[in-house]
């Protein structure tokens, strides 16, 4: 990356004991460690504090001298997006995993249980990173510097984003904000409904105290805030049981009309390393990573690595990273094969031709996939061989050059969390809840257009149905750590008629039960908690 957020060994008064004895002028030895007590000596302080909360969602800790902010066998194997991915791609149709690795199967075939180890790392780092925040909140309420009261706005949408995700995946998580007091307490429960309202005042009361869009990328300002809005309101009707469909346009409309983004020409361009947003106008908030500044096994790193092999999707030839490679877990499935790719449009009443490996004949330019062994898994727990390859992030540019910030064995690819193409997906799905199919195809059809690179891929009003909805979805959005959220919103991701091979842990795939459309709550948090009622069905 050309910009980033310094991150320095912090301290703060939740997270560590502090003096109390106030006639000790504490100042640390070590310049690169602040105190509580140092914290607002300088705002850049504040801003360094600030990196910490937003480093927590992907790596591990600090590194050699700070460690893992939470212990693990393998630091990076538990981290924030690392799990949030495996969570979101592994129970669908769009990914599986050859690993052996304790808990792996059960996402595989959507047969998993309170004791899921990520499961279990997911609702720890996002609690960790609600936790952080409130402490950095707390102590700069009250702060009339206009950069820390700023810098407190984000602080407040990175816990807001931390609490979407409790809700969406868990349902009904405990919670804590900056009021609640420095100590150990067994937090309450919050219902999922009055999470979704919590998180929707505090994004709406941030909304004029963040940045202008664009203004520090990669830092949270208001389009980001706008996007999380959305977001939420896309989902209404899945955490509430109310639809707020018009309020998902509203704001998914500030994104699209405040004239500071657009798609990128290039579709690879964002999962290159030239991604980030000074260079790229469709990215409007993103997890930053760096192969100098921000080295670990997670992330894109982990996405690239873990989806290549020795024969088929070899790194050197497609991602370009040449150490630590050949990991052969992760693919896709030939389900969703079927879903990103018009097999019959591209090679008519024939099977998938060999002589076509990487699918170089479908229009669709989105289509980042090779052809393994074969389509067809034999097991769950088949190696790597078979399946769908994916190769949709890359180590490299988007013209295929090396990064500037080259590493042989980390990504400088940043991961998406919000791109300019959801704020049109979004107001399309909107639209057409509302009736106003005419104008949802229009932002369809602009996403359409860069994927085909003319108009020949455009529908027409009597083309948008919900299937065309949720599988454009999984065609632009697929290995982004969406899909699950989308097949569930759209009632597909257990019962709903729609099944892919191992699903239920059968071959052809099978109906699984509704009350899993939400994780269960950890099982060691629902027996230290007295104040935790598990989720319905676990």
């Amino acid at each position: 990356m050309n910009k980033k957020i310094k991150i320095l060994g912090i301290v703060l008064s939740a997270l560590m004991v502090t003096s109390c004895v106030n006639d000790l002028d504490v100042t640390p030895k070590d310049p690169d460690t602040i105190l509580a007590g140092n914290l607002g000596d300088d705002p850049i302080y504040m801003k360094e504090a600030l990196g910490k909360i937003y480093a927590s969602f992907i790596i591990s800790g600090q590194g050699a001298n700070g460690g893992d902010d939470i212990s693990a066998s393998d630091g990076n194997f538990f981290t924030t997006t690392r799990a949030l991915w495996n969570l979101q791609e592994l129970t669908t149709d769009e990914a599986i995993c050859a690993w052996g690795d304790v808990g792996i199967s059960d996402l595989n075939t959507q047969t998993w249980s309170a004791s899921n180890p990520f499961l279990t790392a997911l609702y720890q780092r996002l609690s960790l990173s609600i936790t952080y925040a409130n402490d950095f909140i707390k102590f700069t309420n009250g702060n009339t510097d206009p950069a820390v009261m700023q810098y407190n706005a984000e602080a407040r949408f990175l816990r807001a984003l931390a609490y979407t995700w409790h809700m969406d995946l868990f349902g009904n998580p405990p919670f804590t904000t900056d009021a609640d007091g420095v100590g150990k307490f067994y937090p309450k429960q919050i219902e999922r409904a009055k999470l979704f309202n919590y998180i929707v005042s505090e994004l709406k009361d941030i909304d004029t105290k963040l940045g202008e869009p664009k203004f520090s990328y990669p830092q949270a300002d208001k389009a980001a805030a706008w996007m999380l809005l959305a977001r939420v309101y896309l989902n209404a009707q899945v955490y509430t049981g109310t639809a707020k469909w018009d309020s998902c346009k509203i704001y998914a409309d500030k994104v699209i009309n405040s004239g500071k983004y657009s798609l990128a020409t290039n579709y690879r361009q964002n999962f290159s390393a030239d991604n980030d947003g000074p260079r790229n106008p469709e990215m409007i908030f993103a997890w930053e990573q760096d192969g100098v500044n921000t080295q670990g096994y997670v992330g894109t790193t982990f996405i690239i690595e873990s989806s290549s092999d020795a024969v088929y999707l070899r790194a050197e030839d497609y991602h370009g990273l040449t150490s630590n490679t050949n990991w052969n877990g992760n693919r896709s499935r030939k389900d969703f094969m079927n879903v990103l790719v018009d097999t019959i449009a591209t090679y008519g009443n024939v099977p998938v031709p060999a002589t076509d490996p990487t699918f170089a004949q479908s229009k669709d330019k989105r289509v980042y996939l090779k052809m393994k062994k074969s389509m067809n898994i034999p097991s769950a727990s088949s190696n790597g061989d078979y399946g769908i390859g994916v190769y949709k992030f890359t180590a490299k540019n988007a013209d295929g050059t090396q990064a500037t910030n080259y590493n042989p064995a980390y990504a400088s690819t940043d991961f998406p969390i919000f791109r300019y193409a959801d704020a049109l997906l979004m107001r399309a799905e909107a639209l057409y809840r509302l009736n106003d199919k005419a104008n949802a195809i229009k932002d369809i059809n602009a996403v359409r257009t860069r994927a085909y690179g003319n108009t020949s891929g455009n529908i027409t009003a009597d083309q948008l149905t919900d299937q065309f909805l949720i599988d454009e979805r999984g065609r632009e959005f697929y290995y982004e750590a969406q899909r699950r959220t989308d097949l569930v919103r759209f009632g597909k991701f257990t019962d709903g008629g729609y099944n892919w091979q191992w699903k239920g842990g059968i071959f052809k795939g099978t109906n699984t039960d509704k009350h899993l459309n939400i994780f269960p709550i950890p099982g060691d948090e629902v027996s230290a908690n007295p104040n935790i009622k598990q989720n319905s069905g676990y």
